[in-house]
């Protein structure tokens, strides 16, 4: 599988890695951690010299509860970023962490390369025809409600098989307004109880089925260190267990925090030859 970021094509044969970096004062593990433009930057230039093909940036919490923040206030953090890090790393390819369409359209023009939406196109009507025209790359996450609700909207008649369907459906939209590269994220602790999400990781093969690329993102979450009994500060070597259990299943890219680490998993997992 591959896919098209500003004319570079990505080969997804070997799974990639796709490093995080939130400019958000509340996300759940990394908030307010990178403050000022040096912070940023070197926090940067660390995932990609470690081997991210991916830098994801978002201003807008989507950890279960997150206050919400207008788009006025998201597009004043981000944008400042987007420029300041393409103007030091100009080959970097940014992917955007945003349900917003205009946040997303002002980032695409501002050079970035990826939109990374939660929703899937479902909190913002223009969102798929903005992604359409700009002719990049979608993730679409499977989520229920909003990053406030969320957490009360965890019944499933069938949890996998209902996944499925909402990305058939996701896939469908976005299919018939010419979007080519799709990327689904099944949306490991939005909309799932803890169970939910290890049955979700267990049968994770089954998005197989789909034939797009395939998205992680397990980095540090509650279902790792609330099993453990530990603090998502001290979450990553459950992290680097169910990134290679991921990558076993399937996954194209796992967006972590840690890059090093993920990218250790990638190596060892690829001498497997699954």
């Amino acid at each position: 599988m591959t896919i098209n970021c500003k004319g570079q094509i990505i080969d997804l044969s070997t799974p990639k890695v796709m490093g995080v970096l939130n400019i958000t004062p509340d996300s759940f593990y990394d908030g307010g951690k990178h403050k000022d433009e040096t912070s940023m930057l070197y926090h940067v230039e660390s995932m990609l010299k470690e081997g991210a093909a991916f830098i994801d940036l978002g201003a807008y919490s989507s950890r279960p509860n997150a206050d919400h923040v207008s788009e006025a206030i998201e597009l004043k953090r981000i944008l400042p970023i987007v420029k300041l890090i393409l103007k030091t790393f100009p080959d970097t390819l940014l992917s955007i962490d945003t349900f917003r369409s205009k946040v997303a359209k002002t980032c695409i023009d501002a050079g970035a390369a990826l939109i990374n939406d939660i929703s899937a196109g479902k909190l913002d009507d223009n969102m798929l025809n903005t992604v359409a025209d700009s002719k990049v790359p979608f993730i679409m996450m499977h989520m229920r409600g909003t990053p406030k609700t969320m957490q009360i909207q965890t019944n499933y008649n069938n949890l996998v098989k209902d996944i499925l369907f909402y990305f058939s459906e996701r896939i469908a939209a976005a299919r018939a307004l010419g979007i080519v590269d799709i990327i689904v994220d099944p949306g490991f602790g939005f909309a799932k109880t803890l169970e939910q999400n290890y049955q979700l990781l267990n049968e994770l093969e089954l998005f197989n089925i789909i034939e797009t690329p395939l998205l992680v993102g397990l980095s540090r979450k509650s279902m790792i260190y609330k099993t453990l009994n530990t603090s998502a500060k001290e979450a990553l070597n459950g992290t680097s267990v169910l990134n290679t259990i991921a990558l076993q299943k399937g996954a194209s890219i796992l967006r972590v925090h840690d890059v090093k680490e993920a990218m250790e998993c990638v190596k060892l997992i690829k001498l497997l030859n699954y």
